[in-house]
Protein backbone atom coordinates (compact mmCIF):
# COMPACT_ATOMS: atom_id res chain seq x y z
CA UNK A 1 0.00 0.00 0.00
CA UNK A 2 1.30 3.32 -1.00
CA UNK A 3 1.97 5.81 2.39
CA UNK A 4 0.04 8.71 3.16
CA UNK A 5 2.87 10.14 5.26
CA UNK A 6 6.29 9.24 5.69
CA UNK A 7 7.85 10.82 8.70
CA UNK A 8 10.06 13.24 7.16
CA UNK A 9 7.06 14.49 5.23
CA UNK A 10 5.48 14.67 8.62
CA UNK A 11 8.15 16.56 10.10
CA UNK A 12 8.75 18.90 7.28
CA UNK A 13 4.89 19.70 7.43
CA UNK A 14 5.11 20.15 11.11
CA UNK A 15 8.42 21.14 12.51
CA UNK A 16 8.68 18.14 14.46
CA UNK A 17 10.57 15.41 15.20
CA UNK A 18 10.49 11.20 15.35
CA UNK A 19 11.70 9.18 17.47
CA UNK A 20 12.22 6.73 14.24
CA UNK A 21 11.40 6.28 10.63
CA UNK A 22 7.94 5.25 10.20
CA UNK A 23 5.16 5.33 7.16
CA UNK A 24 1.09 5.60 7.51
CA UNK A 25 -1.69 5.17 5.62
CA UNK A 26 -4.64 6.98 7.47
CA UNK A 27 -4.83 9.50 10.42
CA UNK A 28 -7.05 9.44 13.28
CA UNK A 29 -7.95 11.33 16.21
CA UNK A 30 -9.97 9.14 18.27
CA UNK A 31 -8.06 6.17 19.31
CA UNK A 32 -11.41 3.75 19.05
CA UNK A 33 -11.00 4.37 15.23
CA UNK A 34 -7.37 3.72 14.81
CA UNK A 35 -6.72 0.84 12.24
CA UNK A 36 -3.45 -1.35 11.46
CA UNK A 37 -0.87 1.43 9.65
CA UNK A 38 -2.49 4.83 11.34
CA UNK A 39 -1.14 7.75 12.55
CA UNK A 40 -2.67 8.47 15.65
CA UNK A 41 -2.65 12.21 16.88
CA UNK A 42 -2.95 13.15 20.55
CA UNK A 43 -5.37 16.09 20.42
CA UNK A 44 -6.20 17.56 23.72
CA UNK A 45 -9.92 18.91 23.79
CA UNK A 46 -11.82 20.34 26.28
CA UNK A 47 -13.24 16.96 28.37
CA UNK A 48 -10.59 14.57 26.59
CA UNK A 49 -6.80 14.37 26.52
CA UNK A 50 -5.60 12.26 23.47
CA UNK A 51 -1.96 11.53 25.15
CA UNK A 52 -4.20 9.31 27.42
CA UNK A 53 -4.97 6.89 24.70
CA UNK A 54 -1.83 6.30 23.18
CA UNK A 55 -1.48 3.00 23.91
CA UNK A 56 -4.76 2.36 23.05
CA UNK A 57 -4.21 3.47 19.79
CA UNK A 58 -0.97 1.31 19.45
CA UNK A 59 -2.66 -1.88 20.25
CA UNK A 60 -5.10 -0.92 17.83
CA UNK A 61 -2.32 -1.01 14.93
CA UNK A 62 -1.18 2.62 14.70
CA UNK A 63 1.71 2.99 13.08
CA UNK A 64 3.08 5.82 14.80
CA UNK A 65 1.75 8.73 17.30
CA UNK A 66 1.99 12.82 17.23
CA UNK A 67 2.24 13.84 20.57
CA UNK A 68 3.01 17.24 22.35
CA UNK A 69 6.52 17.93 23.79
CA UNK A 70 5.66 17.84 27.04
CA UNK A 71 4.26 14.89 27.17
CA UNK A 72 6.76 12.97 25.74
CA UNK A 73 9.34 14.82 27.74
CA UNK A 74 7.51 13.82 30.97
CA UNK A 75 7.87 10.07 29.71
CA UNK A 76 11.25 10.07 27.95
CA UNK A 77 12.93 6.78 28.46
CA UNK A 78 9.81 4.75 29.41
CA UNK A 79 8.49 2.75 27.01
CA UNK A 80 6.47 3.99 24.33
CA UNK A 81 5.21 0.94 21.58
CA UNK A 82 5.06 2.84 19.16
CA UNK A 83 7.13 5.51 16.97
CA UNK A 84 6.22 9.28 18.03
CA UNK A 85 6.03 12.62 16.14
CA UNK A 86 6.66 15.05 18.85
CA UNK A 87 5.72 18.81 17.92
CA UNK A 88 5.14 21.89 20.23
CA UNK A 89 1.34 21.50 19.74
CA UNK A 90 -0.65 18.46 18.31
CA UNK A 91 -4.04 20.47 17.06
CA UNK A 92 -1.58 23.38 15.13
CA UNK A 93 0.05 20.24 13.76
CA UNK A 94 -2.99 18.80 12.43
CA UNK A 95 -3.43 22.04 11.02
CA UNK A 96 0.01 22.38 9.69
CA UNK A 97 -0.31 18.88 8.16
CA UNK A 98 -3.53 19.54 6.39
CA UNK A 99 -1.64 22.71 4.92
CA UNK A 100 0.92 20.71 3.61
CA UNK A 101 -1.85 17.99 1.84
CA UNK A 102 -2.99 20.51 0.24
CA UNK A 103 0.57 22.43 -1.08
CA UNK A 104 0.99 19.13 -2.52
CA UNK A 105 -2.53 18.16 -4.56
CA UNK A 106 -2.90 18.98 -7.60
CA UNK A 107 -6.75 17.51 -7.41
CA UNK A 108 -9.85 19.87 -7.75
CA UNK A 109 -11.48 20.61 -4.94
CA UNK A 110 -14.94 21.57 -3.81
CA UNK A 111 -16.50 22.34 -0.78
CA UNK A 112 -20.34 22.10 0.58
CA UNK A 113 -22.11 23.76 2.77
CA UNK A 114 -26.06 24.56 3.88
CA UNK A 115 -28.57 24.21 6.15
CA UNK A 116 -29.94 21.25 4.99
CA UNK A 117 -29.00 18.55 2.43
CA UNK A 118 -24.80 18.98 2.46
CA UNK A 119 -23.90 15.29 3.87
CA UNK A 120 -26.27 14.26 0.69
CA UNK A 121 -24.82 16.66 -1.69
CA UNK A 122 -21.08 15.78 -0.92
CA UNK A 123 -21.26 11.97 -0.97
CA UNK A 124 -23.46 12.78 -4.23
CA UNK A 125 -20.66 14.71 -5.81
CA UNK A 126 -18.25 12.35 -4.84
CA UNK A 127 -19.43 9.43 -6.65
CA UNK A 128 -20.53 11.57 -9.57
CA UNK A 129 -16.78 12.91 -10.23
CA UNK A 130 -16.05 9.00 -9.14
CA UNK A 131 -16.34 8.06 -12.95
CA UNK A 132 -13.90 10.48 -14.20
CA UNK A 133 -11.65 10.04 -11.36
CA UNK A 134 -10.25 9.02 -7.87
CA UNK A 135 -12.18 10.81 -5.22
CA UNK A 136 -11.23 11.94 -1.84
CA UNK A 137 -14.31 13.40 0.20
CA UNK A 138 -15.33 14.14 3.89
CA UNK A 139 -16.48 10.00 5.57
CA UNK A 140 -20.13 10.96 7.19
CA UNK A 141 -19.88 14.43 9.12
CA UNK A 142 -16.34 14.83 9.97
CA UNK A 143 -17.22 19.17 8.50
CA UNK A 144 -15.84 20.68 11.83
CA UNK A 145 -12.77 22.38 13.12
CA UNK A 146 -11.57 19.09 13.78
CA UNK A 147 -12.77 17.37 10.91
CA UNK A 148 -12.16 19.29 7.77
CA UNK A 149 -8.62 19.38 8.71
CA UNK A 150 -8.06 15.86 9.26
CA UNK A 151 -9.75 14.94 6.08
CA UNK A 152 -8.04 17.48 4.34
CA UNK A 153 -4.46 15.46 5.61
CA UNK A 154 -5.98 12.14 4.65
CA UNK A 155 -6.04 13.61 1.11
CA UNK A 156 -3.86 11.38 -0.81
CA UNK A 157 -1.21 12.86 -3.04
CA UNK A 158 -3.06 11.43 -6.43
CA UNK A 159 -6.42 12.32 -6.08
CA UNK A 160 -8.53 13.43 -8.99
CA UNK A 161 -10.39 15.19 -7.13
CA UNK A 162 -11.74 16.43 -3.39
CA UNK A 163 -15.16 16.77 -1.81
CA UNK A 164 -15.27 18.71 1.68
CA UNK A 165 -18.38 19.46 4.03
CA UNK A 166 -18.12 22.50 6.17
CA UNK A 167 -20.68 22.68 8.57
CA UNK A 168 -21.21 25.51 11.39
CA UNK A 169 -22.63 26.24 14.63
CA UNK A 170 -21.95 29.84 14.83
CA UNK A 171 -20.71 32.81 12.86
CA UNK A 172 -17.11 32.64 12.34
CA UNK A 173 -16.50 29.24 11.99
CA UNK A 174 -16.81 28.26 8.36
CA UNK A 175 -13.80 30.63 7.20
CA UNK A 176 -10.77 29.72 8.45
CA UNK A 177 -12.20 26.50 7.38
CA UNK A 178 -12.36 27.46 3.73
CA UNK A 179 -9.26 29.52 3.67
CA UNK A 180 -7.56 26.11 5.14
CA UNK A 181 -8.96 23.99 2.38
CA UNK A 182 -8.69 26.79 -0.57
CA UNK A 183 -11.81 25.36 -2.45
CA UNK A 184 -11.87 25.71 -6.36
CA UNK A 185 -15.77 25.67 -6.03
CA UNK A 186 -18.24 26.05 -2.86
CA UNK A 187 -21.86 25.12 -3.21
CA UNK A 188 -24.46 26.60 -0.65
CA UNK A 189 -27.23 23.95 -0.75
CA UNK A 190 -29.44 26.24 1.14
CA UNK A 191 -30.08 28.73 4.09
CA UNK A 192 -33.04 27.60 6.20
CA UNK A 193 -33.65 28.54 9.78
CA UNK A 194 -31.46 25.97 11.49
CA UNK A 195 -29.25 27.05 14.63
CA UNK A 196 -31.22 30.16 14.79
CA UNK A 197 -30.17 30.15 18.90
CA UNK A 198 -27.34 31.37 17.96
CA UNK A 199 -28.06 34.08 15.32
CA UNK A 200 -30.39 37.30 15.69
CA UNK A 201 -31.69 36.12 12.30
CA UNK A 202 -31.81 33.83 9.44
CA UNK A 203 -29.81 36.32 7.65
CA UNK A 204 -27.19 35.98 9.83
CA UNK A 205 -27.28 32.65 8.93
CA UNK A 206 -26.82 33.34 5.11
CA UNK A 207 -23.80 35.42 5.83
CA UNK A 208 -21.84 32.46 7.76
CA UNK A 209 -22.73 29.88 4.86
CA UNK A 210 -21.53 32.35 2.57
CA UNK A 211 -18.33 32.62 4.53
CA UNK A 212 -17.44 29.25 2.52
CA UNK A 213 -16.39 31.87 -0.13
CA UNK A 214 -13.44 33.32 1.82
CA UNK A 215 -11.07 30.18 0.74
CA UNK A 216 -12.30 30.06 -2.75
CA UNK A 217 -10.55 32.98 -5.21
CA UNK A 218 -11.38 35.02 -7.67
CA UNK A 219 -11.42 32.36 -10.45
CA UNK A 220 -13.47 29.82 -8.09
CA UNK A 221 -16.80 29.26 -8.74
CA UNK A 222 -19.77 29.47 -6.78
CA UNK A 223 -23.02 27.02 -6.44
CA UNK A 224 -25.74 28.90 -5.62
CA UNK A 225 -29.96 28.12 -4.79
CA UNK A 226 -31.35 30.19 -7.43
CA UNK A 227 -34.78 29.65 -5.40
CA UNK A 228 -33.83 30.41 -1.85
CA UNK A 229 -34.94 34.13 -0.56
CA UNK A 230 -31.51 35.02 0.61
CA UNK A 231 -30.09 34.27 -2.82
CA UNK A 232 -29.38 37.81 -3.92
CA UNK A 233 -27.29 38.11 -0.52
CA UNK A 234 -25.68 35.19 -1.26
CA UNK A 235 -24.74 36.26 -4.91
CA UNK A 236 -23.92 39.73 -3.68
CA UNK A 237 -21.37 38.12 -0.78
CA UNK A 238 -19.49 36.15 -3.23
CA UNK A 239 -18.78 39.16 -5.55
CA UNK A 240 -17.69 41.17 -2.53
CA UNK A 241 -14.78 38.51 -2.67
CA UNK A 242 -14.20 38.97 -6.51
CA UNK A 243 -16.06 35.81 -7.83
CA UNK A 244 -18.06 36.09 -10.95
CA UNK A 245 -18.42 32.79 -11.93
CA UNK A 246 -21.48 31.93 -10.27
CA UNK A 247 -23.46 28.96 -11.46
CA UNK A 248 -27.13 28.61 -9.95
CA UNK A 249 -29.57 25.81 -9.55
CA UNK A 250 -33.21 25.21 -8.63
CA UNK A 251 -36.73 25.97 -9.81
CA UNK A 252 -36.34 29.04 -10.83
CA UNK A 253 -36.91 29.95 -14.45
CA UNK A 254 -33.68 31.98 -14.50
CA UNK A 255 -31.91 28.68 -12.98
CA UNK A 256 -28.54 27.83 -14.92
CA UNK A 257 -29.28 23.73 -13.95
CA UNK A 258 -33.37 24.49 -13.77
CA UNK A 259 -35.62 21.57 -12.78
CA UNK A 260 -38.55 21.38 -15.09
CA UNK A 261 -40.25 18.81 -13.57
CA UNK A 262 -39.58 15.81 -11.09
CA UNK A 263 -41.98 12.44 -11.53
CA UNK A 264 -41.50 10.92 -7.37
CA UNK A 265 -42.61 7.63 -6.62
CA UNK A 266 -42.27 5.35 -3.57
CA UNK A 267 -38.90 3.89 -5.64
CA UNK A 268 -37.07 6.80 -6.65
CA UNK A 269 -37.66 9.97 -8.78
CA UNK A 270 -37.79 10.70 -12.89
CA UNK A 271 -36.13 14.49 -13.34
CA UNK A 272 -36.67 16.48 -16.22
CA UNK A 273 -34.07 19.50 -15.94
CA UNK A 274 -33.21 22.77 -18.06
CA UNK A 275 -29.35 22.65 -18.05
CA UNK A 276 -27.96 26.23 -19.80
CA UNK A 277 -31.48 25.86 -21.52
CA UNK A 278 -30.68 22.56 -22.90
CA UNK A 279 -33.11 19.84 -21.84
CA UNK A 280 -31.95 16.83 -19.66
CA UNK A 281 -33.48 14.48 -18.57
CA UNK A 282 -32.32 11.60 -15.34
CA UNK A 283 -33.38 9.29 -13.07
CA UNK A 284 -33.00 9.48 -9.28
CA UNK A 285 -33.20 6.17 -6.97
CA UNK A 286 -34.22 8.15 -4.10
CA UNK A 287 -37.93 10.16 -3.61
CA UNK A 288 -38.30 13.21 -2.85
CA UNK A 289 -38.63 16.61 -4.74
CA UNK A 290 -35.51 17.76 -2.32
CA UNK A 291 -33.04 14.86 -3.89
CA UNK A 292 -33.83 15.75 -7.09
CA UNK A 293 -33.18 19.84 -6.05
CA UNK A 294 -29.68 18.74 -5.09
CA UNK A 295 -28.81 16.33 -7.68
CA UNK A 296 -29.36 19.79 -9.99
CA UNK A 297 -26.80 20.81 -7.24
CA UNK A 298 -24.60 18.29 -8.09
CA UNK A 299 -25.06 18.50 -11.73
CA UNK A 300 -23.31 22.14 -11.51
CA UNK A 301 -20.68 20.71 -9.08
CA UNK A 302 -19.95 18.73 -11.79
CA UNK A 303 -20.05 20.78 -14.72
CA UNK A 304 -17.84 23.63 -12.76
CA UNK A 305 -14.97 20.78 -11.73
CA UNK A 306 -15.24 20.11 -15.70
CA UNK A 307 -16.59 16.76 -15.34
CA UNK A 308 -19.02 14.45 -17.44
CA UNK A 309 -22.76 15.21 -16.71
CA UNK A 310 -23.86 12.32 -18.40
CA UNK A 311 -22.20 10.17 -16.63
CA UNK A 312 -22.33 11.68 -13.60
CA UNK A 313 -26.36 11.65 -13.68
CA UNK A 314 -26.12 8.18 -14.25
CA UNK A 315 -24.57 7.58 -10.96
CA UNK A 316 -27.99 9.05 -9.29
CA UNK A 317 -30.07 5.95 -10.40
CA UNK A 318 -27.85 3.80 -8.08
CA UNK A 319 -28.21 5.94 -4.95
CA UNK A 320 -29.64 4.93 -1.98
CA UNK A 321 -30.41 7.47 1.30
CA UNK A 322 -28.17 6.54 4.13
CA UNK A 323 -29.44 5.63 7.92
CA UNK A 324 -31.09 8.42 9.89
CA UNK A 325 -31.00 10.69 6.38
CA UNK A 326 -34.21 9.24 4.49
CA UNK A 327 -33.13 5.38 4.43
CA UNK A 328 -36.43 2.69 3.81
CA UNK A 329 -36.03 -0.77 5.53
CA UNK A 330 -39.37 -2.71 5.10
CA UNK A 331 -40.20 -4.43 8.74
CA UNK A 332 -41.44 -8.05 8.86
CA UNK A 333 -44.52 -7.54 11.57
CA UNK A 334 -44.43 -10.09 14.31
CA UNK A 335 -48.38 -10.97 13.32
CA UNK A 336 -47.60 -11.61 9.32
CA UNK A 337 -46.91 -8.42 6.49
CA UNK A 338 -44.76 -6.04 6.91
CA UNK A 339 -44.61 -2.12 7.25
CA UNK A 340 -42.18 0.44 5.54
CA UNK A 341 -39.79 2.52 7.90
CA UNK A 342 -38.73 5.92 6.51
CA UNK A 343 -35.76 6.74 9.31
CA UNK A 344 -35.25 10.33 9.14
CA UNK A 345 -33.72 10.64 12.63
CA UNK A 346 -30.18 11.96 11.83
CA UNK A 347 -31.52 15.77 12.07
CA UNK A 348 -34.43 18.22 11.63
CA UNK A 349 -35.92 22.23 11.00
CA UNK A 350 -39.04 22.87 10.16
CA UNK A 351 -37.86 22.89 5.87
CA UNK A 352 -36.81 19.39 6.36
CA UNK A 353 -39.80 18.00 8.64
CA UNK A 354 -42.23 19.32 5.69
CA UNK A 355 -40.08 17.19 3.12
CA UNK A 356 -39.96 13.99 5.06
CA UNK A 357 -43.46 14.11 5.82
CA UNK A 358 -44.31 14.86 1.66
CA UNK A 359 -42.77 11.73 1.22
CA UNK A 360 -44.18 10.02 3.90
CA UNK A 361 -47.65 10.91 2.00
CA UNK A 362 -46.22 9.70 -1.00
CA UNK A 363 -45.34 6.57 -0.01
CA UNK A 364 -48.30 6.03 1.39
CA UNK A 365 -50.32 6.50 -0.90
CA UNK A 366 -48.16 4.37 -3.22
CA UNK A 367 -48.61 1.23 -0.84
CA UNK A 368 -52.23 2.55 0.32
CA UNK A 369 -51.30 2.03 4.00
CA UNK A 370 -51.79 4.64 7.14
CA UNK A 371 -49.44 6.91 7.53
CA UNK A 372 -47.43 7.52 10.78
CA UNK A 373 -45.16 10.07 11.49
CA UNK A 374 -42.96 9.88 14.50
CA UNK A 375 -41.12 13.55 15.35
CA UNK A 376 -39.00 14.69 17.96
CA UNK A 377 -38.28 18.57 18.57
CA UNK A 378 -35.83 20.18 16.34
CA UNK A 379 -33.47 21.85 18.13
CA UNK A 380 -31.61 25.44 17.97
CA UNK A 381 -34.51 27.72 16.54
CA UNK A 382 -34.66 30.21 19.51
CA UNK A 383 -36.96 32.12 20.62
CA UNK A 384 -39.71 31.49 17.65
CA UNK A 385 -39.32 27.46 18.59
CA UNK A 386 -42.40 26.76 19.83
CA UNK A 387 -44.44 28.77 17.03
CA UNK A 388 -42.41 27.22 14.50
CA UNK A 389 -42.99 23.58 16.12
CA UNK A 390 -46.94 24.76 16.49
CA UNK A 391 -46.38 25.81 12.39
CA UNK A 392 -46.03 22.06 11.35
CA UNK A 393 -49.87 21.37 11.88
CA UNK A 394 -50.79 22.19 8.16
CA UNK A 395 -48.15 20.06 6.61
CA UNK A 396 -49.28 17.44 8.93
CA UNK A 397 -52.90 17.81 7.82
CA UNK A 398 -52.26 18.13 3.80
CA UNK A 399 -50.32 15.33 4.00
CA UNK A 400 -53.02 13.00 5.96
CA UNK A 401 -51.11 11.76 8.77
CA UNK A 402 -53.02 9.32 10.14
CA UNK A 403 -51.01 8.89 13.56
CA UNK A 404 -48.59 11.80 15.23
CA UNK A 405 -46.21 10.39 17.63
CA UNK A 406 -44.21 13.64 18.93
CA UNK A 407 -41.54 14.23 21.70
CA UNK A 408 -39.71 17.11 23.49
CA UNK A 409 -41.11 20.15 24.97
CA UNK A 410 -41.63 22.09 21.64
CA UNK A 411 -43.61 19.09 20.14
CA UNK A 412 -45.94 19.72 22.40
CA UNK A 413 -46.91 23.04 20.56
CA UNK A 414 -47.67 20.80 17.40
CA UNK A 415 -49.75 18.46 19.78
CA UNK A 416 -51.49 20.58 20.84
CA UNK A 417 -51.87 22.84 17.39
CA UNK A 418 -53.51 19.28 15.28
CA UNK A 419 -56.31 20.07 18.15
CA UNK A 420 -57.77 16.53 17.42
CA UNK A 421 -57.28 16.30 13.75
CA UNK A 422 -54.91 13.62 14.01
CA UNK A 423 -54.52 10.70 16.45
CA UNK A 424 -51.48 12.30 19.01
CA UNK A 425 -49.37 11.02 21.32
CA UNK A 426 -46.86 13.84 22.45
CA UNK A 427 -44.05 12.06 25.27
CA UNK A 428 -41.66 14.11 26.76
CA UNK A 429 -38.86 11.96 25.71
CA UNK A 430 -38.65 9.31 22.66
CA UNK A 431 -38.39 6.43 24.72
CA UNK A 432 -41.65 7.22 25.92
CA UNK A 433 -43.16 6.70 22.60
CA UNK A 434 -42.37 2.92 21.72
CA UNK A 435 -44.55 1.03 23.18
CA UNK A 436 -47.85 2.37 21.93
CA UNK A 437 -46.14 2.95 18.50
CA UNK A 438 -44.92 -0.58 18.18
CA UNK A 439 -48.77 -1.63 19.24
CA UNK A 440 -50.16 0.83 16.54
CA UNK A 441 -48.44 -0.56 13.65
CA UNK A 442 -50.01 -2.80 11.05
CA UNK A 443 -49.44 -4.42 7.85
CA UNK A 444 -49.29 -1.54 4.78
CA UNK A 445 -47.92 1.12 7.46
CA UNK A 446 -45.38 3.58 6.45
CA UNK A 447 -43.84 5.12 9.68
CA UNK A 448 -41.27 8.42 9.26
CA UNK A 449 -38.98 8.83 12.40
CA UNK A 450 -37.37 12.46 12.10
CA UNK A 451 -36.04 14.84 14.85
CA UNK A 452 -33.03 16.52 15.96
CA UNK A 453 -29.66 14.78 16.80
CA UNK A 454 -30.09 15.78 20.30
CA UNK A 455 -33.65 14.95 20.37
CA UNK A 456 -32.29 11.02 20.17
CA UNK A 457 -34.43 9.15 18.21
CA UNK A 458 -32.11 6.76 17.65
CA UNK A 459 -33.90 3.88 19.84
CA UNK A 460 -37.20 4.78 18.33
CA UNK A 461 -35.38 3.56 14.76
CA UNK A 462 -34.00 0.41 16.86
CA UNK A 463 -37.09 -0.32 18.27
CA UNK A 464 -38.83 -1.00 15.19
CA UNK A 465 -35.61 -2.72 13.62
CA UNK A 466 -35.78 -5.04 16.41
CA UNK A 467 -39.63 -5.84 16.00
CA UNK A 468 -38.56 -6.58 12.41
CA UNK A 469 -35.57 -8.68 13.66
CA UNK A 470 -37.82 -10.59 15.75
CA UNK A 471 -40.82 -11.14 12.95
CA UNK A 472 -37.78 -13.24 10.86
CA UNK A 473 -36.79 -14.98 13.39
Amino acid sequence: MTALWTEKAIEAATNGRSTAPFSVSGIQIDSRAVQQGDLFIAIRGANQDGHAYVDDAAEAGAAAAMVATDWADKYAGAAVPVPLHVVADTYNALYDLARAARARTSAKIAAVTGSMGKTGTKDGLAAALAVDGPVHATSGNQNNMYGLPLTLARLPAGSAYGVFEIGMDHAGEIEPLSELLRPHLAIITTVAPVHLEFFDSVEGIADAKAEIFAGLGSDGIAVLPRDNEFFPRLKAKAEERGIRNIITFGTHREADFCLIDAMTTAEGTEIIASIFGKRFTYRHGIPGIQWATNSLAILAGVHGLGGDLQRASDTFSRMQAGAGRGKQTTLALPGGGSALLIDESYNANPDAVRAALAVLDMSAGASGGRRIAVLGDMRELGPTAPEMHAGLADAVTTHQVDHLFCCGPYMSHLAEAVNGQVATLHAEKSTGLIETLLGTVKPGDVVMVKGSLGTNMKPVVEALLDLDASARQ
